[in-house]
């Protein structure tokens, strides 16, 4: 059986019992660095007093995923085994998915135990009221591709969420700033670590506000959604409209997803009666 195990983003304390108890049964590990996961692995071992001894451990990245599910087969996961990227959640802009897809297509039993995550955390402390999200994980560091994608968050009606490093956090406010200087943004770098810090304003502000700032940790920006033009089409905006019947079944049938053609048989009726 497969466990994918997620790992603190900061805070040691937010290593769940089920994620120990998983780590402690492991008897294979996948991990996305095997230093990290050691490192916290005896982290933990010290700070819970538990034994984490006769584990093996075996990387899984983005650069070798390829090459490691080649060597696997389904005797592979007759034991426990174990996948934690180095800090959050698998397969959330880290590697695992992969790995998870191989299990899905050869029926291997798989779960994945909540935990700490950066992207929901900032969603969350974000204040938006809004129930709907994209995320972008990282820009790409230039070029057209960057651009691109930069127009689409901008142009997006849900909350854009995108993680940035502290070398390119300021290039991505001025970004903002020269595109969109009045829409929200908000800020929060190393989430639940002791530098935690929180931002709440305008493009323009912020960029003015950390533009000469000494910009350290990750990041995580949660960007407001554009406002759209106009409102929102009812049935009651439809139904007095003098159109062709066919013309209005088919606008009916696109908002409320019924037949067409039963929709417009009922315009029919209504019409001779």
């Amino acid at each position: 059986m497969l466990r994918l195990v997620p790992t603190p983003i900061g805070n040691l304390d937010d290593i769940s019992k089920r994620s120990l108890d998983a780590l402690l049964e492991a008897e294979l590990i996948f991990c996305e660095d095997t230093r990290v996961t050691k490192k916290l692995i005896n982290l933990l071992a010290e700070k819970y007093e538990l034994d984490f001894s006769n584990k093996e451990f075996k990387s899984f990245h983005s650069h070798n995923e390829a090459d490691v599910l080649k060597t696997i087969s389904k005797d592979t996961f007759s034991k426990n085994v174990v996948y934690c990227s180095d800090a959050g959640m698998p397969c959330i802009s880290d590697p695992g998915a992969t790995l998870v897809d191989w299990c899905i297509k050869n029926s291997i039993p798989y779960e994945v135990i909540p935990g700490a995550n950066a992207l929901l955390t900032a969603f969350a402390m974000s204040g938006f009221s809004n129930t709907e999200f994209t995320f972008f994980g990282f820009l790409d560091h230039k070029g057209v591709n960057r651009a691109s994608k930069l127009e689409e968050v901008l142009n997006s009606s849900r909350v854009s969420i995108l993680y940035e490093s502290p070398h390119r956090l300021l290039k991505l406010l001025e970004e903002l700033n020269k595109k969109e200087p009045s829409r929200t943004i908000f800020l929060v770098k190393e989430i639940s670590k002791f530098y935690q810090r929180t931002y709440k304003n305008s493009a323009k502000n912020l960029y003015e506000e950390l533009k000469d700032s000494d910009i350290k940790g990750e990041w995580v920006v949660v960007i407001e959604p554009k406002e759209k033009p106009g409102y929102n089409l009812e049935l009651n905006d439809i139904l007095p409209l003098d159109i062709a019947p066919k013309i209005k079944a088919k606008l009916i049938a696109k908002l409320t997803g019924a037949s067409v053609k039963e929709i417009y048989q009922d315009l029919l009726g209504k019409i001779q009666n």
